[in-house]
């Protein structure tokens, strides 16, 4: 069994323990801005290409008492870095957290990199290079409390980078914060999902690929791991196929996502096109001022702006207002989530939220509130 850690926005730790669960990891351990689990080198590919909630898959190497920047080196030396790479292969090297000695990142990621090159000079007569965009090789080192954590990135860029919407609005909500509030939500594919503000998609896009059982890594150009030298490229091609066929083929109950402005409406379409879903997804350009519930019954999701002004001349307390009677008058039967990052503007709804769950969007404390309409 190896170790490993998925790395989540902050406040979701104990969803993303859930949904390793659920993926078959052993050990699960939610932790600060992620969850440790164990388990093979087939679930590390599974997780990869089926979590709908990380950033990132890290494969714990060593973890060792680290004061100052000799220790540091000294413990980065004791790995055999043979076993994970050779110098035809580049590399990359990112730090986070810090101590009262090594209190930063770049000298500590530096410090790393030395350490590893020395080691090859000394072994093989040859080094790795260095490569910050699309490294073979992405390790990652973490400083905490004079323990240092090593371990190797085995997603690449971010898992919440899906590849399927290169076309995104002014305020775009990353994928895995939209799989999150859906998953909080206890929304089931059985129910109607409607967002009146979708911008481009992102909500009713995730909603959409949860429905119709689609592995959200399957858009991907390509994941840190299939560089790696220990790469089991048959097993990969195994989950790939394995996933391309338990897609669903019809949706359980209609998805839907409509907008004010046409321009992102065509974003949301493209973005649909690009995930496989275009002929399962409905967008349309529809004024909130029009929007009405297409079903009796059915789950509101949306995420309004929360920032001080909505275009030159919209109040957006005005707008928060209009949302609730919207709500009020015409999604009799429907339960609503709504994400907002303002307290003052999410009480200009002028609705009694059921429940709420305290979200980050980036940096950003926010609140999903559930309102139950009758």
């Amino acid at each position: 069994m190896n170790q490993y850690f998925a790395t989540v926005a902050r406040g979701l730790e104990t969803l993303v323990a859930q949904e390793l669960e659920e993926l078959g990891a052993h050990g699960v351990e939610p932790g600060f801005c992620g969850a440790a689990f164990e388990g093979d080198r087939a679930l590390l590919y599974r997780v990869n290409l089926w979590a709908r909630l990380p950033f990132r898959i890290l494969v714990k190497l060593h973890e060792f008492p680290c004061q100052d920047a000799t220790d540091l080196y000294h413990g980065i030396q004791t790995i055999d870095w043979s076993i994970y790479l050779t110098p035809d292969l580049t590399l990359a090297v990112n730090a986070t957290g810090r101590s009262d000695q090594l209190n930063h990142t770049h000298f500590t990621a530096l410090q790393v990199k030395k350490a590893i090159v020395d080691q090859q000079q000394a072994t093989v007569g040859d080094r790795s290079d260095v490569e910050l965009q699309s490294p073979d090789v992405q390790i990652s080192v973490h400083i905490d409390r004079d323990v240092c954590t090593v371990s190797l990135d085995s997603s690449g860029k971010s898992l919440h980078r899906r590849g399927y919407r290169p076309a995104v609005g002014a305020a775009p909500l990353k994928e895995s914060l939209a799989a999150a509030l859906i998953q909080l939500s206890g929304w089931q594919p059985e129910q109607m999902f409607y967002d009146p503000l979708c911008g481009s998609g992102t909500l009713p896009l995730e909603a959409s690929l949860k429905a119709l059982n689609i592995a959200p890594g399957l858009f991907r150009e390509q994941f840190g791991f299939e560089t790696w030298i220990d790469c089991d490229l048959p097993l990969w091609e195994h989950l790939l196929q394995e996933a391309e066929a338990s897609r669903r083929e019809v949706l359980p109950a209609p998805i839907w996502g409509s907008d004010r402005d046409a321009a992102v409406i065509e974003q949301a379409i493209d973005n649909a096109s690009n995930c496989g879903v275009l002929n399962h997804v409905y967008f349309a350009q529809i004024d909130l001022e029009d929007v009405a519930a297409p079903a009796d019954s059915g789950v509101l999701f949306c995420n309004p702006p929360y920032g001080e002004r909505l275009g030159r001349d919209s109040d957006l307390g005005a707008f928060y207002k209009r949302l609730g009677d919207v709500l009020k008058q015409r999604f009799k039967g429907w339960t609503a989530f709504v994400l907002s990052g303002n307290k003052e503007l999410s009480q200009s709804i002028g609705l009694k939220s059921s429940q709420r769950f305290a979200v980050y969007n980036g940096t950003l404390p926010c609140q999903l509130m559930k309102y139950e309409l009758y």
